[in-house]
Formats: structure tokens, C-alpha cells, sequence
């Protein structure tokens, strides 16, 4: 089993360590996180380091995962997840196995798909994503990269979310809608 870094070891981190607990194909070596709360644990897991140790780190370790949250911008999600390709990190895909992706869809690098999330057939999510638990992503759908899309959000047939946006739990899109570019949609919005 290849083993994989954690970037971040806040709340969204601890979801992140259950899908890939769930998913059996990785083991979790550590988390990196502020340079405070090295010697710290996150359900058990170590904090091993703080961003300036990736660069030696890498040495070590093939694959890495960003587990920061994304709400109000998506500036720190791109930041680490630039910074992981930038050393040549694997960032790989983390899916559920309680979700249901379809395989006529496709799902980037970097991308969480959450427990009993649905992503349908045509539907396509970019890189360093989070679809979190629940999210139904309908046909056709696109999900632009640095995109979150929350807990219980519907994004209906061929609707569209622009780069670096939120999508607020329990929103939902009517059809072939776009949202623009780093937009910030509330709990439970309908988009139209």
C-alpha cells in the first residue's frame, strides 16, 4: 500500500482520513500542518511537519493530498496544491467507497469525492476539488477546478461552476446554469 502525505489537519482533514481509510488504498504516513502542531495528532495520525519540510519530505514520500477546507476563497487549497506538483508529488484521485461515481464521468487529480456523494454519467469535476458527503453532481455537469461543493448541493444537468468557487450545503442548481468564476453561493441558494 503507497503511502500518503495529509496537507492541512483541520476539520476537513479528519473527514478526508475516513474516505481513505474506507478506500483501502492508501496508508496515511502523516499530516503536515502549522509548524505548532508538530508532535500533534489527528485521530491518531502524527503531525510530521509544516510546508517547509515537503521539499525533504518528497525524498521520502511519492504521494501527497490536500485536506485544507475551501469556504470563502480557494487561495490556500491552490497555493499547497501547486506547491505539491511543483515537487513533483503524485496527487492522486481519493473517491469513497460509498459514493457513486460514474464511469462514464471523469474526476481529476486532487479531487475528494465524499461518502454518498453522486457524480453522474458526463459529469466532470477538475482538479483539487472537494465534493463532499451527499453532493449529487447530475449528467453533463462541470466542475471547474478549486471548486467545493458542499454537503447535500445539488448541481443539476449540464450546470456549470466556474474555477475557485463554493457551493453552500444544500444548494441547488436548476439546469444548465453557470456560475461564475470564484463565486460564493450560500446554504441552501437556488441557483437559476
Amino acid at each position: 500500500m503507497n503511502k500518503i502525505l495529509l496537507i492541512g489537519g483541520g476539520g476537513h482533514c479528519k473527514s478526508c482520513i475516513d474516505v481513505i481509510e474506507q478506500q483501502g488504498l492508501y496508508e496515511i504516513a502523516g499530516i503536515i500542518d502549522q509548524p505548532r502542531a508538530v508532535g500533534s495528532r489527528v485521530l491518531g495520525y502524527e503531525v510530521i511537519g509544516s510546508d517547509e519540510d515537503l521539499p525533504s519530505l518528497r525524498n521520502t514520500f511519492d504521494y501527497a493530498f490536500v485536506t485544507v477546507g475551501q469556504i470563502r476563497s480557494a487561495d490556500l487549497k491552490i497555493k499547497l496544491y501547486q506547491s505539491l506538483k511543483s515537487l513533483n508529488f503524485i496527487v492522486p484521485t481519493i473517491i469513497s467507497p460509498l459514493a457513486y461515481v460514474s464511469q462514464h464521468a471523469q474526476i481529476s487529480s486532487g479531487t475528494i469525492v465524499m461518502h454518498q456523494a453522486l457524480v453522474n454519467a458526463g459529469a466532470k469535476v477538475g482538479e483539487n476539488c472537494i465534493i463532499n458527503t451527499k453532493a449529487l453532481i447530475e449528467h453533463d455537469a462541470v466542475i471547474e477546478d478549486h471548486c467545493h461543493v458542499s454537503t447535500g448541493a445539488i448541481i443539476n444537468g449540464g450546470g456549470e461552476i466556474f474555477s475557485e468557487s463554493f457551493v453552500g450545503s444544500l444548494a441547488t442548481s436548476k439546469q444548465c446554469v453557470q456560475i461564475g468564476k470564484k463565486s460564493f453561493i450560500k446554504a441552501g441558494s437556488v441557483m437559476k
